[in-house]
């Protein structure tokens, strides 16, 4: 997805500055069915070309940083490099443009969002999962689910500061008893905590009073958008098979007017919190 996502902007900026693939081909010293191969996601792009097509496009800075922190793995220092080995593939994608973008939309109906989670939550949520085998403690599956748990949280520390979050959650996310009632009273009192520490985080709660909504066909969606790049966004749609990417710039605006429809369905951000606050106990 990572490919798709940067080749689509390649040829976008391509076409915008008037280069066929032939230009384009010239300026990294390659055939031009390198550039097409690239364009189409076939292929992968190494940072320093990716930076010479874009500065010859006439690509701003800001853009093209956002765009080679997608393309790359993060460098050495991403927080995900020691759980490359648990993380599924699809998932590592994800994190990654997730790491880079300046904005995350995210709407939940059944569950908490995993940046929003506490680990007893993350671990009730792992134990429930198709394929899952009850582990004894100490084995090697149970040191598996760990990690994965710990790299959630590392996740969480990452990701929440310094951007901007909104997060819909629907009232079923909020009555589903996960992991039993101390669990749930625990997840409570994290969102709560999670909104005074972090300003740009916003939660709101989809009640069910609200009826029909924008998002009624769709249980969980992500919406990414990246720092002073505006025509660069995606929407993840999550499944149990990893989910699928919506890249489009279409689809992207799509989502993005369904989202703050929702927001507007939901309880105001004050309500919100004082709805999550009484859950506590």
């Amino acid at each position: 997805m990572r490919r798709r996502l940067v080749g689509g902007a390649l040829r976008r900026y391509r076409e915008q500055a008037g280069y066929a693939l032939e230009d384009a081909a010239r300026v990294l010293e390659c055939d031009r069915s390198k550039i097409s191969r690239i364009e189409t996601g076939q292929r992968g792009i190494r940072p320093k070309e990716l930076r010479e097509l874009l500065a010859e496009y006439g690509v701003p800075e800001g853009e093209q940083a956002a765009l080679v922190a997608i393309a790359s793995r993060g460098g050495p220092g991403g927080w995900w490099h020691p759980y490359a080995d648990v993380l599924p593939g699809a998932y590592l994608d994800y994190v990654i443009m997730e790491s880079a973008a300046s904005e995350i939309m995210i709407y939940e109906a059944q569950v908490i969002p995993d940046l929003l989670q506490t680990d007893d939550y993350a671990r009730a949520i792992a134990a429930a999962e198709p394929g899952h085998v009850t582990a004894e403690p100490g084995d090697a599956a149970d040191e598996q689910r760990e990690d994965a748990v710990a790299a959630r949280a590392l996740r969480r520390q990452a990701v929440l500061p310094g951007r901007r979050l909104w997060v819909v959650l629907g009232e079923g996310a909020l009555r589903q008893a996960v992991g039993g009632p101390g669990v749930m009273a625990g997840q409570m009192s994290h969102l709560v905590r999670l909104i005074d520490d972090f300003p740009g985080l916003t939660i709101q709660v989809l009640p069910f009073s609200a009826g029909a909504h924008a998002a009624a066909a769709s249980a969980s969606l992500a919406i990414l958008r990246f720092p002073d790049a505006p025509s660069l966004g995606v929407v993840h749609l999550e499944g149990l098979s990893g989910g699928v990417y919506l890249d489009s710039q279409e689809d992207v605006a799509r989502y993005i007017r369904a989202f703050a429809l929702l927001r507007a369905a939901a309880l105001s951000a004050p309500d919100s919190a004082r709805l999550l606050s009484g859950l506590r106990v």
